[in-house]
């Protein structure tokens, strides 16, 4: 069941992100080749789609830390690793602040902030970390928070307790 659950978060997320990229290029306002005036509504527009990396990013993995589609910015998930030594602490809270300080750098490379996050996933190898996660993650807002799943997801990868992906859209 579990399996299936994280399954079926991906592939929402998923959609959510070709919809955000399909309306964001449909309603780009340009001068088009046809003349139309600037401000018409034209054919979907080809937005850049900048990779975002953690300068010194060492890691080889197969994803970047984040794309930038037009103000929307959709970041990879994050483990609460231990910068200095890479491994995991022994405290869950410490684990969400790595974790967490991971996100919010990733949003600064972009020029976002932490209360630019629309939407965070919260994957967890044991629901039972639920109140440490939220005795960190509060701390990290200025503003309303952002909409949130916390999904209990079983064995995370290198024996994390927490993987936090999410989307953010800069503020005008």
């Amino acid at each position: 069941m579990r399996a299936f659950l994280i399954v079926a978060s991906l592939l929402v997320m998923a959609m959510v992100m070709v919809v955000a990229a399909g309306v964001v290029g449909w309603f780009t306002r340009t001068r088009g080749e046809s003349g139309a005036p600037e401000g018409s509504l034209s054919a979907p527009a080809q937005l850049e789609r900048p990779a975002i990396n953690l300068p010194g990013r060492t890691t080889q993995a197969p994803f970047s830390d984040a794309i930038l589609v037009g103000d929307t910015l959709y970041l990879s998930g994050r483990l609460g690793m231990d910068p200095e030594t890479g491994q995991l602490p022994a405290e869950p809270q410490q684990e969400a602040r790595n974790v967490l300080d991971q996100i919010r750098s990733v949003l600064e490379e972009a020029g976002m902030t932490m209360d630019d996050l629309v939407s965070v996933q919260v994957f967890c190898s044991d629901v039972a970390y639920y109140a440490d996660f939220n005795a960190v993650y509060t701390s990290y807002f200025t503003r309303d928070p952002p909409t949130r799943a916390f999904v209990g997801a079983g064995t995370l990868l290198r024996g994390a307790r927490f993987e936090v992906m999410g989307i953010a859209v800069r503020r005008s």
